[in-house]
């Protein structure tokens, strides 16, 4: 339970699905988190479920000045981050590149890409300043191979790899460790009222048969969050139950 003491956190997303997930884990192992999110209700629904070392702060990650607000509001409640899980994203349309919009090409890069570089830019002047840090940048299976028609995910996570290699090796002396983790089939709320058979016949595909579960990405954001994972640094951790493999 005491995995995180010590650990300041900012996740991003984290009012809903994957991201409120990895919040409650961090609280639950000693963390002080920060709940940073858009969907306002949602976020301080969750922060006051998790208590006094929780708090929800209004986060738009395509904005810097909203990131070096958060940043500010973080050291003043908590103290500086030492941890930022980089978790915010967007799907975008499921269409094909000579049928997607300037609008919604842009709009999933400056969240999925930019956001990630602009969260990076914003708390690592503190990490030095601190002596260290982890960062820890959700990408996908997405940033390995395209696997539904939408090039602007694809490009977006993929770019999330490069970002985090480049950080890794410019702050690895630096005691700042940037890793990205891969979710491939992981099950949320949302997959709930989707069609039970068509969800069913994309589990047969995968080798262990199932969908992930949010604590199975959970975990591994806790050790990489966690100085156990203190010689791990540029490396990209896939949590799909053997997809990639076939």
């Amino acid at each position: 339970m005491n995995r995180l003491n010590g650990k300041i956190v900012i996740v991003t997303g984290a009012a809903q699905g994957m991201g409120a997930s990895h919040a409650r884990a961090c609280v639950e192992q000693g963390a002080k988190v920060v709940v940073a999110d858009m969907a306002k209700e949602l976020g301080e629904t969750l922060a006051k479920e998790l208590g006094e070392n929780a708090v929800f702060m209004a986060l738009d990650v395509t904005d810097p000045a909203s990131w070096s607000r958060v940043v500010k509001e973080t050291k003043a409640k908590f103290g500086t981050v030492n941890v930022l899980v980089n978790n915010a994203g967007v799907s975008g349309p499921p269409v094909p590149t000579a049928e997607m919009s300037d609008e919604a090409y842009l709009k999933t890069i400056a969240v999925d890409q930019h956001g990630v570089f602009y969260g990076m830019r914003a708390v690592i002047p503190g990490m030095l300043e601190a002596g260290g840090g982890s960062i820890i940048n959700i990408s996908s299976v997405a940033g390995f191979v395209h696997q539904a028609p939408n090039p602007a995910y694809t490009a977006a996570k993929f770019a999330v790899r490069g970002l985090t290699k480049a950080a890794a090796v410019e702050y690895a002396t630096k005691k700042i460790r940037v890793n990205s983790v891969h979710p491939g089939a992981i099950w949320t709320p949302l997959l709930a009222g989707q069609d039970k058979a068509a969800l069913d016949a994309f589990a047969a595909t995968i080798p262990m048969k199932r969908f992930g579960e949010l604590h199975e990405v959970s975990n591994l954001i806790v050790f990489l969050a966690s100085d156990e994972s203190s010689y791990i640094t540029g490396a990209e951790h896939l949590v799909e139950g053997g997809a990639l493999s076939v």
